[in-house]
């Protein structure tokens, strides 16, 4: 149980790639499966992440890779339809 909560710390501390890229609005950066290419970006030495993505590369990304890969799989629908120009003007509150 330790190690688990030590992972999800971790995780925590360094920040999700995928959320760093949503509010990232960087012209040109991809959109599906933004977050998961960051990391595996970083993961093979990519020195310019701020430029390519608009967000900076989470300080581990080999621990933040499965988290990135779920949240970008549970938000595929959203961001093909983003790539495809789709929008939307959602606003919230009562």
């Amino acid at each position: 149980m330790n190690k688990l909560l030590l992972i999800a710390l971790a995780l925590a501390l360094t920040g999700c790639a995928t959320a760093r890229t949503l509010n990232a609005a960087q012209p040109g950066a991809p959109v599906v499966y933004a977050g998961t290419r960051l990391d595996l970006y970083a993961l093979q030495g990519g020195c310019c992440a701020m430029d390519r993505f608009g967000a900076e590369a989470p300080s581990y990304p080999g621990l933040d890779l499965p988290g990135s890969a779920v949240l970008d799989t549970l938000l595929l629908p959203l961001s093909l339809l983003t790539a495809l120009g789709v929008g939307f003007q959602a606003t919230g509150g009562l």
